[in-house]
């Protein structure tokens, strides 16, 4: 059994500003404290991979190419290295659309688990909404949310305020 562990970070809402289908990158603004949460789960161990669903694409409204552009901004302002994620993943699909990779579908962190070889049990799913959480439940890895939202009561998992309270809660040493 291997010691290395992944962090799963949803994109809009989780690391930048959740604005109605992000697709040019001057729309692009780092949630407070996103650098140094990403900085501090990098500087703990962990392996880092980015997975949104961009429906946006698959109903027509943007291109492939506008979410890789914005991907680039969040790089930028994170300032943290062009190689801060391991992978990243693009669910292109809409809801009404057979699902590859779109979330809550775990076959993202399944592959990316095959490649890499992380424990699932020291590995997590962070996002803002339900969606998220259950992508990590599925996926079996820990799952939180992170956000002013409350997740349904059949959904046991933790939610942080924010991705900084997250990332302060799984690296810091117990009392």
């Amino acid at each position: 059994m291997t010691n290395t562990k992944a962090v799963f970070l949803d994109r809009d809402g989780t690391i930048i500003r959740d604005g109605h289908y992000i697709s040019d990158p001057a729309q692009v603004e780092l949630l407070p404290n996103a650098t140094a949460a990403i900085a501090k789960l990098r500087e703990a161990g962990f392996l880092l991979f980015l997975f949104t669903n961009q429906s946006g694409i698959g109903r027509g409204l943007f291109t492939i190419e506008s979410v890789h552009r914005c991907n680039q901004r969040m790089l930028e302002l994170l300032g943290l290295g062009p190689t801060l994620f391991t992978e990243i993943c693009i669910a292109p699909e809409s809801p009404e659309q057979p699902s590859v990779y779109r979330k809550p579908n775990p076959r993202f962190i399944d592959e990316s688990a095959a490649r890499h070889g992380f424990d699932r049990s020291l590995s997590w799913m962070v996002g803002d909404k339900v969606i998220d959480v259950e992508t990590g439940l599925n996926a079996k890895i820990n799952a939180a949310m992170v956000g002013l939202r409350r997740l349904p009561e059949t959904i046991k998992a933790p939610v942080y305020g924010s991705l900084f309270d997250f990332a302060h809660a799984i690296t810091s040493p117990p009392l």
